[in-house]
């Protein structure tokens, strides 16, 4: 294990040495208990570990670094099923990086969640006290959301302790701290300064209860009941046009649908498709708005038009829809805004809807609309509508005075990804990240709100602010932009918008390491843990928080350095969203997601965890079973009292590391069943290094539930006992199950933390005082030189040769089953085998019974009238003593016979079909040749067996 000053290197405390964070209650290799009780065990080894400082990233000079941010949650938030799957993956990441021997970093934050705290702290204040933010005042109410912050903010924070999470605490973040900000407001007057940054009058989501534009993000869309309105726009000089016949008939109208008639006082124009034969005549024309001030409107040709909806004839009203606004502007036509802020109709909408509310004037003006005559039909019609996701209400497309950014670093945003030096898994994400960026737009990065970074922008006084023109947002005697603000702050007034929330987590994997501080980037170790290794989220914010981080990167990170050392992460993992069986997200409003604290305290961490793994492949959404967190727990009570059997079964003997266990091992006494469970482990650790290396977690966790309960519970064990009852063997044999049990606590802590480092020590595996993770792993080629110089290479045929023999024993337990005579030990077994086969079967005849539970087995060389299956050593046929019921076992086989030829045929189509014969390798054609014979073999012998019946 090395020396207790070695150890330090990653386990270590300014005031005391590793060991004595050991529980002082804890004794090496005690006797094991009965029953695991997980909650005393998390709770003890989470406090060790901390006290110890275990998750502390340090790196000594040259040793490989493996560093995680993680995606900060809201300090709003409480753990939900979608934090315990992505958090779990990360824990899982670095930990196995600790085990590599790599300095492992985990840095943990949260996010101020800008809307969502001030949206959540002003619904406390109303209910509370009565009171709106603008009753206390700005920095009176700033003071209120601090408070709640410091109450509320490290909730999540500590319920990721009692998942497990090893994040390194000391250097916990939360994107208001004063460091954060100065970075967040330095990325700000850097951008402004390159002209990136500019103030313009644009389009954007408005919320009208929270008063502030928003992200897409921040949008959700409902499908919601509506009313379509059909209505009649009146030509000012009445035209024709053609019916379907080909006919001349008179025009006095154009038709338009709208689910919006509150919005005609703000129509502008109509629009049609400038190839639409049915209008194109038209354009240039003018008709009357039908609604408000009655004035004559053009008739535009615009290509953003889609002829094949409704009538095919747009209203274009450019304050209140995106696309509108965009043809107006194609268009030179005038914006007028109707809607107030807060969603209140104002006086460009005329007498009869100024002050009402917008949905109340929608109600009206169909009423009107009605009353004029210009209403032809409204029905029922559902669309989706854009909702604000915090207040719940509809957002607003808006003209608002906003602050804009041009993206940096585009292109070469797009070629790190293109060229590899970023990679995404799955790798089908690439293209929707390029596909984005190939069709970027300028990020709107203010909020009209309280809550946030303040832009760091001042005003002269009296300056008019609303009429800014572009000369005047550089002319510094008008308008000043510094992180520190004007030395005569009397003659200025300060931006009162914040930053978006993503503009200050854009920067998060370095802003979270000092920058642009060098004092505090040394400090956290700037230099050898950025860029980070590996980002964990989820695809649904790949445009709005991954890419807008690798563009900070590419722009702030070391500046001038090859673009390698720019990158914020070299990989970016996207895992799925987890659903109920249904396939459905998981809300509150539906009562479908569990709370993982109630899940942890009923099942455990390890068990929540390796469950919820076990249903997580690559990329895609989970479906939540609770049945299979309760898996993970038997799994976990499964490796518990196979380890309390080991302890039962012999002396333990020195497992201090893998060179005294293997001393132990006689290369000499290694039986078939000894290699092939060494080759089931090290297949194991194989497929582990491949799973955290193409981040196939559902794969890794099922290959060590199967190696484990399959391979070493239900085989070796079970073969071994006769062996341990051999004075010559018994010490050998414990030895080999040192071996692997050690191995496997290794390959298992990742995912199961706990219950590994308790029978880690329980078993003696570890020095007294010292933790798991101190341990190197050893890597599979590793382990085979390790095993070779003991004199000991893993023999494939013998493995080859256990595997028959489980595949046998299984057919044998099936055909007691079959029947029902699974529990009676009194039976005869009788194999009609030829000589080769009845050699081998002969050899393990005793293992076979005890296995499988008979009497004996026997040979034979006629065919015996007796349910019989048909295996690779012969026809094995079972005498249970009493008579055959022919008509129950001809309705088996006929059963069984079915079902391979149904295998005969998929198999004889695979080998049938030249794209497949084509390009497979010759092994796998070979095998699936062989599949064939050994299908068509077993198909003889049953239509044998049932011609014998």
């Amino acid at each position: 294990m090395g020396s207790v000053s070695a150890r330090l290197t990653t386990c270590h405390s300014t005031r005391r040495l590793v060991g004595s964070a050991i529980p002082s209650n804890f004794s090496l290799m005690a006797e094991i208990t009965k029953s695991y009780e997980a909650r005393d065990v998390e709770s003890k080894w989470y406090a060790a570990w901390q006290e110890a400082k275990c998750f502390a990233g340090r790196a000594a000079p040259g040793q490989e670094t493996y560093t995680i941010v993680i995606p900060p949650p809201n300090v709003t938030g409480i753990l939900h099923m979608g934090h315990v799957l992505n958090n779990t993956l990360q824990d899982a990441l670095i930990r196995r990086a600790r085990l590599e021997g790599k300095a492992a970093c985990w840095i943990p934050g949260t996010d101020h969640a800008g809307i969502a705290t001030q949206t959540m702290v002003e619904k406390h204040l109303k209910k509370s006290e009565g009171k709106t933010r603008h009753d206390l005042g700005r920095d009176e109410f700033l003071k209120r959301v601090w408070s709640w912050r410091q109450e509320k903010g490290d909730i999540i924070l500590n319920q990721l302790r009692q998942l497990g999470c090893s994040c390194d605490w000391d250097r916990t973040h939360f994107t208001m701290d004063p460091g954060y900000s100065r970075s967040v407001l330095t990325a700000f007057v850097k951008l402004y300064e390159q002209g990136l940054i500019y103030r313009g009058k644009r389009m954007v989501n408005w919320c009208p209860a929270s008063l502030t534009a928003l992200s897409d993000e921040e949008v959700e869309m409902r499908p919601t009941k509506s009313l379509l309105y059909k209505l009649r726009y009146e030509l000012v000089e009445p035209s024709t046009t053609k019916d379907a016949e080909g006919n001349t008939i008179p025009l006095t109208h154009l038709t338009v649908e709208t689910t919006r008639p509150e919005t005609i006082p703000a129509d502008v124009a109509l629009a049609v498709h400038p190839t639409d034969e049915r209008y194109q005549h038209l354009i240039g024309k003018k008709v009357w708005r039908p609604l408000g001030e009655r004035v004559q409107m053009p008739i535009v040709g615009d290509a953003a038009v889609d002829p094949v909806f409704a009538a095919g004839v747009l209203k274009v009203t450019p304050a209140h829809d995106k696309v509108d606004f965009e043809i107006g502007q194609r268009h030179h036509l005038p914006v007028i805004d109707c809607i107030n802020a807060n969603g209140s109709m104002n006086e460009f909408a005329g007498a009869e809807l100024a002050g009402m509310d917008r949905f109340a004037a929608r109600k009206k003006a169909s009423e009107l609309l009605k009353e004029n005559g210009s209403l032809i039909e409204e029905k029922a019609y559902e669309n989706n509508v854009g909702y604000s996701q915090r207040a719940g209400v509809p957002i607003e497309p808006r003209l608002t005075q906003q602050w804009w950014l041009k993206y940096p670093r585009v292109e070469e945003a797009k070629s790190v990804v293109r060229d590899g030096l970023i990679k995404m898994h799955p790798e089908r994400w690439s293209k929707v990240y390029l596909n984005w960026l190939e069709n970027i737009q300028d990020w709107c990065i203010s909020r009209q709100l309280w809550w946030g970074h303040r832009i760091p922008v001042w005003y002269k006084k009296g300056l008019d602010r609303e009429n800014l023109t572009p000369a005047d947002l550089v002319d510094t005697t008008k308008i000043h932009v510094s992180l520190d603000g004007p030395a005569d702050p009397q003659n200025w007034e300060q931006e009162s918008d914040v930053l978006d929330t993503w503009a200050s987590s854009w920067l998060w994997p370095f802003a979270t390491q000092g920058w642009p501080d060098d004092s505090e980037m040394k400090k956290a170790g700037y230099g050898a843990f950025y860029p980070t290794t590996t980002l964990a989220t989820g695809a649904d914010i790949i445009f709005f928080w991954v890419a807008r981080m690798i563009m900070a990167g590419l722009e702030f990170a070391r500046p001038g350095a090859p673009v390698e050392q720019r990158i914020p992460f070299k990989h970016v993992y996207f895992n799925g969203i987890v659903r109920d069986k249904q396939g459905r997200k998981m809300s509150k409003t539906l009562g479908n997601s569990p709370d993982p604290l109630d899940l942890i305290a009923k099942y455990g961490a390890d068990g929540v965890r390796f469950g919820l793994l076990q249903m997580a492949p690559l990329g895609q959404d989970v479906k939540f079973d609770e049945d299979r967190i309760e898996g993970g727990k038997n799994f976990c009570n499964k490796l518990w009292n196979a380890t309390r059997f080991r302890q039962m079964s012999g002396e333990m003997s020195d497992n201090s590391s893998l060179s005294a266990i293997l001393a132990r091992i006689d290369a000499s006494k290694l039986d078939d069943d000894d290699h092939a469970l060494l080759g089931a482990l090290l297949d194991t650790m194989r497929t582990l290094e491949h799973g955290f290396a193409e981040f196939e977690f559902a794969s890794a966790t099922q290959r060590l539930y199967s190696f484990f309960w399959n391979d070493f519970c239900d085989w070796y064990v079970e073969v071994a006992k006769a062996r341990l009852q051999d004075p010559a063997a018994k010490a050998h044999v414990l030895a080999i199950q040192d071996l692997v049990i050690r191995q496997f606590l290794l390959l298992l802590e990742p995912f199961a933390p706990f219950i590994t480092e308790e029978l880690w020590h329980l078993l003696g595996y570890g020095a007294e005082k010292s933790f798991l993770q101190e341990t190197r792993l050893e890597t599979s080629d590793a382990f085979v030189a390790a095993l070779a110089a003991r004199g000991a290479t893993i023999d494939v045929a013998a493995a080859q040769r256990v595997e028959k023999l489980k595949q046998f024993t299984s057919l044998a337990r099936q055909l007691k089953a079959d029947q029902s005579v699974a529990s009676k030990r009194d039976v005869k077994f009788i194999a009609l085998a030829d000589a080769t086969s009845w050699t081998f079967l002969e050899a393990n005849a005793s293992k076979i019974t005890r296995l499988v539970g008979a009497a004996t087995l026997e040979r034979t060389s006629s065919e015996p009238a007796l349910p019989a299956i048909v295996t690779a050593f012969g026809t094995l046929y079972l005498d249970t003593g009493v008579k055959v019921d022919a008509a129950a076992e001809k309705t088996r086989l006929t059963k069984e016979l079915e079902q391979i030829t149904k295998h005969i045929a998929g198999t004889e189509a695979r080998l049938g079909n030249e794209a497949f014969t084509s390009k497979a390798p010759p092994a796998v054609l070979e095998g699936a040749r062989k599949q064939l014979a050994d299908q068509q073999a077993k198909r003889a012998e049953l239509e044998r067996l049932l011609k014998a019946l």
